[in-house]
């Protein structure tokens, strides 16, 4: 790993002060033509003015404008274009308060750590700084130290973003779809957990498990006995940047391309666990041909459920049916109850139709998730940070492998790679893992069952089966809707009745679900006619 210390004087680096609140804030907005907003849409400031108040505000800021430069379901791409011009690379720290830090946190004397150390950082960012250092027993390690002064920052700032956030949101209407409030709940959490380097080990050793077996993959191990909140100490990879090793090694630039391609589809659709910033300051190639991966201070993480749905828009989307792609979205869990479907299938046509006439290996996944967002956004649906992420990730990579070697896709590689990654999902593990949790479900439906039986047999007797009430009807239609609630109540316990009798032709637990399938639905019939005895007494 080489130095890339970069020294900014547009970024506001020193402590917070008083005037740090909400009055410097406006200040500052004024000065770069926010408020201008208040007079309308045509009236907003340009990126330019966007991106470098945010870097006069200071790093907290500067963060946050990272969070949205991902929200490319929702800024014009001019913005994204300029929000992502925002580095968080700062002047260094003196080395002395770096120093105190090191020996606060590791409760032990600087000579007493380490056999040696560089005071002159290879990297400073807006939440730590690097240095390299060699331990007592030979290891070279780098020494990530959390920046003594941003803890009461983010602490001094935050309530400041969140304030100013909710005052334009209100002033604003048009910069409610962003949900501000929102956004700055989601980076204040979000920075807590970048701050704490311990769990940024955690992280390390959580990638380091899921990509064991991928031979072509090195990740540095995170020293655990020198690694705290303030501090993180991790072996040193001595590689070069892959886009630097690229130009140096031109033979190599196909073999690359695969590898990361694989790479990512790897952490998307196998290990769910993915590196949210690959760009090539964070991957590198180490002398024996491998790839590192560096930085996990930005991961994400997708389940099986978000995955399953995720691949299903994208099927539909590839296939060229926009309905399906909109029921698949919406399926996502990000829509609200009165999403208009036909509405957004509509929208989503010229997206999908675009996409369905490429050729499979000029397709990217991540100019399609972009589009797919920004459909969604326009209808409200509610995007998940992890799909947005992974979309920053996509894109990044792509950029990457155009870089290294145009000729190589990730979907025509995706294609090749299907069956292995089939395979990989009904490996001995998985099969057992989702056996225990079928376990799990069928235990609680066991211990649920009980409870839910006395009450559908209550419903039953009580005619309450089905009942839909409309107020400023009910009067009027009770009489019908007593008809209608003992046919439905006659309806389940004929399908309890049938059900019943199926499993009871089986053997072992089935036969006893079915005896008791069996005994409810006759409880229920039972039920039934005696109401219906009942009302022809009455008339």
């Amino acid at each position: 790993m080489k130095s890339e210390m970069v020294h900014s004087a547009t970024i506001v680096s020193s402590p917070p002060s008083r005037g740090s609140g909400v009055t410097r804030v406006l200040r500052v907005l004024a000065r770069h033509s926010f408020l201008g907003a208040l007079r309308g849409r045509g009236h907003l400031p340009s990126p330019v003015q966007v991106r470098e108040a945010l870097e006069e505000l200071g790093v907290v800021y500067l963060k946050f404008g990272q969070v949205l430069a991902l929200r490319r379901d929702l800024l014009p791409p001019s913005y994204i274009a300029e929000l992502e011009k925002l580095t968080d690379r700062l002047p260094p720290v003196e080395f002395t308060a770096i120093r105190d830090a090191i020996e606060r946190e590791l409760g032990q004397p600087l000579a007493e750590l380490f056999a040696s150390i560089d005071e002159a950082p290879m990297a400073a960012a807006t939440i730590a700084q690097v240095h390299t250092a060699e331990l007592h027993d030979g290891r070279h390690v780098i020494v990530k130290v959390r920046r003594p002064d941003v803890e009461s920052r983010v602490a001094a700032d935050i309530p400041t973003l969140a304030h100013v956030a909710g005052w334009l949101e209100r002033l604003q209407p048009t910069l409610r779809g962003l949900d501000l409030p929102g956004m700055v709940r989601e980076f204040r959490d979000s920075l807590t957990r970048e701050m704490d380097l311990a769990l940024e080990a955690h992280t390390i050793a959580r990638f380091r498990a899921s990509l064991v077996d991928t031979p072509e993959l090195w990740i540095p191990a995170p020293i655990t006995e020198f690694s705290t909140r303030g501090v993180l100490v991790e072996e040193f990879s001595p590689g070069e940047r892959i886009d630097n090793y690229a130009d140096a090694h031109p033979e190599s630039r196909h073999r690359l391309a695969r590898a990361v391609a694989k790479l990512a589809l790897h952490q998307v659709f196998e290990t769910g666990l993915f590196h949210a910033d690959p760009h090539p300051g964070n991957l590198y190639v180490l002398p024996d041909s491998r790839l590192c991966l560096h930085d996990f201070g930005m991961i994400g993480e997708i389940d099986d459920q978000l995955r399953t749905a995720l691949g299903e828009v994208l099927e539909a989307t590839v296939g060229g049916d926009a309905s399906a792609a909109a029921e698949a979205y919406i399926e996502m869990g990000m829509a609200a109850v009165d999403v208009d479907r036909d509405a957004l299938a509509a929208d989503l046509k010229p997206v999908v139709r675009r996409v369905h006439d490429q050729p499979l290996a000029e397709i990217s996944i991540g100019a399609t998730l972009e589009a797919l967002l920004k459909v969604g956004g326009q209808h409200r649906l509610r995007n998940p940070g992890e799909i947005l992420l992974l979309t920053r990730a996509v894109l990044i990579t792509e950029a990457l492998l155009k870089r290294l070697d145009p000729a190589v896709s990730i979907v025509a590689l995706f294609k090749e790679e299907i069956p292995r990654i089939a395979a990989s999902r009904f490996t001995g593990r998985r099969l057992l893992a989702h056996g225990k949790q079928v376990a799990r479900d069928l235990e609680q439906l066991l211990a649920d069952a009980p409870h839910d039986v006395r009450l559908t047999l209550r419903r039953i007797a009580k005619g309450e089966l089905g009942r839909v009430r409309v107020p400023d009807l009910e009067t009027a239609a009770a009489a019908a809707g007593r008809d209608i609630e003992r046919l439905t109540g006659g309806v389940t316990s004929a399908a309890l009745l049938i059900a019943g009798a199926l499993l009871g032709t089986t053997s072992g637990w089935h036969r006893l679900i079915g005896d008791t399938l069996l005994a409810v639905g006759l409880v229920g019939t039972i039920a039934v006619a005696a109401g219906a005895l009942l009302k022809r007494r009455v008339h």
